[in-house]
């Protein structure tokens, strides 16, 4: 599993979000991988989080290569600064996309115990 699938799935998971109480609109991630496209989209309605495998039309489209969007999922890129070096294109409500960045982590999550690649 990607970092990015774990994200979502986390997003999924929680279904909910204070932060974004008074929030409403849809953010499409389009992830591109070479020739490969995956895309999730994630409907907010004041602070419910659900997100789907879907290409469906959203308020938000945000354009990122996979290896930025695992890079964020894992906390190691800002993606403002990514925004601003280009490595993520926004189509639609920037000031959404902006606020979608308080969901990603803000540093590197420590490597899990049961981690193969952690070398513990």
């Amino acid at each position: 599993m990607t970092a990015t699938n774990g994200f979502f799935e986390r997003l999924t998971d929680a279904g909910q979000d204070p932060r974004f109480s008074n929030v409403c609109g849809s953010v499409r991630f389009d992830i591109r991988d070479g020739g490969h496209l995956e895309q999730w989209l994630l409907d907010i309605d004041h602070g419910r989080m659900r997100v789907t495998r879907s290409g469906g039309p959203a308020t938000t489209v945000i354009q990122v290569s996979a290896q930025v969007a695992d890079a964020m999922a894992r906390g190691e890129v800002n993606g403002l600064a990514a925004i601003t070096r280009g490595e993520i294109l926004v189509d639609g409500d920037l000031s959404l996309a902006l606020r979608i960045g308080r969901l990603f982590p803000r540093e590197p999550e420590p490597p899990r115990r049961d981690d193969p690649d952690s070398g513990t």
